[in-house]
């Protein structure tokens, strides 16, 4: 069972103004496939191999002679999940649901967002930025390279990639312009509240 690229579930243009076709076509086309194609080739004659996606995340990463796996597999479910974060109809209302969660646990939508937006902001080099459900409760967190939520038992509902490569074609070095636009215009709400319902 080899992994594979999902496509994008939108045309490559689709986030346009707020992220080029030419980001997408370098970030999902050639990063991640890069990906996807390593985790296969790592994966193959190793304990793990056959096994889905995320079981594969949780064993490797309690294997520190597994750490190059982890990172690649890893990696492509990061990114298989970034994809759905984002919408060309995004930002935007929040599902009634979600947004009620979002103002209990963080006290109002602006809280939540300036939290989101500084947790990718701070985030030393490449990661994310994640809303997850931690213990019951809606919680901002932040990883490094390609750690998630998965491995500290958490659920994530929505990500944003803070490695250059997600962002400096069409923002340069400027991150915190990146992830407020990300934020106010490309988050898939759905998505997160869809999550939210499963969780």
């Amino acid at each position: 069972m080899a992994f594979e690229l999902p496509d994008l579930p939108y045309a490559k243009d689709a986030l346009a103004p707020h992220m080029s076709a030419e980001t997408m076509e370098l970030h999902h086309d050639k990063h991640h496939a890069a990906y996807v194609n390593k985790a296969n080739e790592l994966v193959s004659g190793s304990p793990l191999e056959g096994k889905p996606l995320e079981a594969v995340i949780q064993e490797s990463w309690k294997n520190p002679e597994l750490g190059g796996l982890f990172n690649q597999a890893a990696q492509h479910w990061n990114h298989s999940f970034y994809w759905t974060s984002m919408s060309p109809n995004g930002g935007g209302d929040i599902p009634g649901n979600l947004e009620a969660r979002l103002r209990d646990d963080f006290g109002s939508l602006d809280a939540f967002k300036e939290a989101f937006v500084q947790a990718g902001v701070t985030q030393f080099g490449s990661g994310w930025a994640w809303l997850v459900v931690d213990n019951g409760k809606l919680a901002v967190t932040k990883t490094s390279n390609a750690e998630n939520p998965l491995v500290h038992g958490q659920t994530p509902l929505m990500v944003c990639d803070v490695w250059e490569h997600a962002y400096y074609v069409d923002y340069r070095n400027r991150r915190p312009d990146f992830l407020k636009t990300w934020i106010d215009s490309l988050v898939n709400w759905e998505f997160a509240a869809a999550n939210l319902d499963k969780a």
